[in-house]
Formats: C-alpha cells, structure tokens, sequence
C-alpha cells in the first residue's frame, strides 16, 4: 500500500517546519512509521526537533524519522554528465569554474531534485507516512504538472535527439570546437524526465497524497497562498486542509495586542472566502518558541485536536479551472447551498462570488486577465462560470449574469 503523503508549503517564514514537524510527531504517536523531510536550502527541522538530522532518514523517537535533503547530493545523483558538459562547455568560452557550476543548474530544479527523495521512499516501502516540509513556495510543484509534455519528450523527442547528435558530434568538434552533449548526458535527461513523470502520478493521486497550506492571518500573506491555492487546483493538486498560524487568542483583547486581534479577526473572514469549503485549522500565537517534542506537541493539539493528523482530511478539488479556444471554465464546489441567485464579479485577476450568503474570492493566473466572465451556472453543488477572451482589457473586469 503507497504511503500516506503531506507537503506543507507556504510563505517563508509562517511556521510551515513548525506544522510539519507536530503532524510527523503526530503521525508517528498514532503508530505510524513516518519520515519528516525538508527539502527547503535553509533547513530548520534538525532545530525544530532538536535533533541532529543528515541527507539521509535519521531516528529521532518512536517511529520517527527526520531528514534535511541536500541538493547538491541529489544533483549530483541525477544531473551529473549534464553539468559536466556544460560546466566544460563555458569553461571553454572563459567563464569561471565556479560560476560555471552554478550556471548548469536552472532555478527551481534544486528543490525539483529534493523533492525526487518522496519517490525514493515510495518504492523503498520502509514507511507509511511521509510528511514533506517544502520550499517557501509553490512554483516548484508547477514544474512537475506536465506529464503529457514530458512523455512525449520521452517517447519522441530525445530518441530524435539522440541520432542526430550522433551524426552532427565529430562535424561539431571539427568544425566549431564545440562539445554536443554525450549519450551520458541523454541518460542523465532521460532518467530525470522519468522520474519526474512518477512523481506526478505519485503527487496527483489524491487518495494517498495531498498539500497543506500554511499562512498567518495577514492580508499579504493571505494573497500569496490564494494564489498558491489557485495553481495547485489548476494542475490537479488535492488542498486537504489550510493551516491558519499564529492567531492572537481572545485573552490579549483590551491589551497591547488587541488591535491586532481585531485586524486578524478580519482577515479570517478572507480565509473563509477564499479556502472553503476546504478544512481551515488554526494554532494559536504561542507565549514561547515552538521547539521540540512538548511544544510541537502541544502545537499539534492546536491544530488537530481530535482529528487524525495523518487522514485525508478533504477529498475532492475545490476549484478547476480548464481553458479551450478561448473559453474557460471555473468550476466552485461550494456545497450545503440550495440553487440560489448567483453575483458573480471580476476585478482584475480577483473572481468574487456570492452564492447566497456564501462568498468566496479566487485569484486566477496572469493569463486569465484578458477573459470576461459571460454565464454562471449552479447545479449538484457546483457552480460553473464560462469566461470568454476578450481584446478589450478593461472589459474584463465586469460582472457575469446571474445563474
């Protein structure tokens, strides 16, 4: 049976390490033989459990383990011959060794390496549940939405590719001085695209894995993972629950921190709005640094309570957005409503809709901008909005008819 898997992601700096590390306690405590792993460059979960953590999975309690994923190791696994050719390749043009190195590896593909370690310990079958403290963002789970795209540069391009280079190789290193790439190098793209399309299978598969988003009740930070929120459902990632951090408790009202109370207060409205009917959770702003067992542990109390931190705690897309030839559709479960009068309106990239006393906000990708909203339809607890292309920019940012 595949491992239960969780990623927490969110803005740097919400205490995502902190939510990670208490649900692998947690997991761990319920009998489950979990791993935590970071695959964020500064890792801080050897301090979160206060434990001294390597690349590789480290016990640190009862059915417990911990691991800090390096990159370059992981690099080095699976990018090997490609940076050795291109490392020698500007050498030659007189870039420095150093900066070469760097040079070879494109952004983002040093936590995409990290994140191969899930797949790792899928097939190695040593644990049931795998709990993921990722990247402060969600662009890198973009890169691995494209399975379509990367099987058929498995099937046809490189095959292609590699003949050609064969052929072109000694007219190349006669006639330009240049080094084509070896079949080493092919091997090493051909592996990695491999993987990456298991990861997806292993990522989309919503009855063992799914994301947690973690924020603070802060308007900016809000923003960010509604974004996030959007992309994940865009390319078929399941959102089980959000974790609302570091709410002020009612006890600081009519003191220093009240008025941040009261700000916070409104703020989770925007939760609400935006994340629902997904399972918010929330922890409260704790009086000391969560380190270590007690407090993660007390933590975990905060945010689960009686639930089983390691279940599927939602099971279905709360939004999907699909485009073809300049129609797209947004798709909103929004159950428990009765057919009621739909508001539907657009500003900008902010969708805002009103289903009788339901609102909810979603913010769409940049290349939604130019489309009008045209039609809404409520039916079996879902609504549906049909948006057209429009060249008029300033016509996008309108109100669709009622459903």
């Amino acid at each position: 049976m595949a491992p239960r898997t969780i990623l927490y992601t969110g803005k740097g700096g919400v205490g995502k390490t902190s939510v990670a590390a208490a649900t692998a306690r947690r997991c761990a405590a319920a009998g489950l033989r979990t791993v935590v792993l970071s695959t964020d460059p500064a890792h801080s979960l050897s301090d979160s459990l206060e434990a001294e953590l390597s690349s590789t999975p480290t016990q640190c309690g009862d059915s417990l383990w911990g691991q800090e994923v390096q990159a370059q190791e992981e690099m080095e696994r699976h990018w090997e011959a490609v940076q050795e050719w291109m490392g020698d390749l500007l050498s030659e043009r007189g870039v420095d060794r150093i900066a070469a190195e760097e040079l070879t590896v494109p952004p983002g593909m040093d936590e995409l390496f990290s994140l191969l370690q899930i797949k790792t310990h899928h097939e190695s079958g040593e644990f049931d549940a795998i709990i993921v403290d990722c990247a402060p963002t969600g662009e890198t789970l973009r890169l691995l939405s494209f399975p379509d795209v990367a099987s058929w540069w498995l099937e046809k391009m490189i095959p292609l590719e590699r003949r050609m280079m064969g052929a072109a190789r000694p007219l190349a290193r006669a006639m330009l001085d240049i080094s084509l790439p070896s079949d080493k190098v092919f091997d090493d793209v051909e592996r990695l695209v491999q993987n990456l399309v298991a990861m997806n299978v292993i990522l989309r598969n919503r009855a063992t894995t799914s994301i947690r988003l973690v924020m603070n009740p802060d308007r900016m930070v809000i923003k960010e993972s509604m974004r996030t929120f959007t992309y994940l459902n865009l390319y078929g990632y399941l959102t089980d629950a959000v974790v609302v951090n570091r709410v002020f408790p009612r006890e600081v009202e009519g003191g220093y921190f009240g008025a941040w109370r009261a700000v916070q207060t409104e703020q989770m409205e925007l939760v609400r709005s935006g994340f629902g009917p997904v399972p918010i959770l929330t922890a409260p702003y704790f009086e000391q640094e969560v380190v270590g067992g007690a407090m993660l542990d007390r933590l975990a109390d905060e945010v689960f309570g009686d639930i089983d931190a390691g279940s599927l705690l939602y099971d279905d897309l709360s939004q999907e957005l699909v485009s073809d030839n300049g129609v797209a559709t947004l798709r909103l479960a929004i159950p428990f409503v009765e057919k009621a009068d739909v508001e539907l309106k657009k500003i900008g990239l902010e969708v805002i809709v009103r289903v009788g006393p339901q609102k909810r906000t979603i913010i769409l990708p940049p290349s939604m901008a130019a489309y009008r909203p045209r039609s809404a339809q409520f039916e079996d607890g879902a609504l549906s909005v049909k948006f057209e292309r429009t060249d008029d920019r300033s016509e996008a940012d309108t109100s669709a008819p009622r459903a």
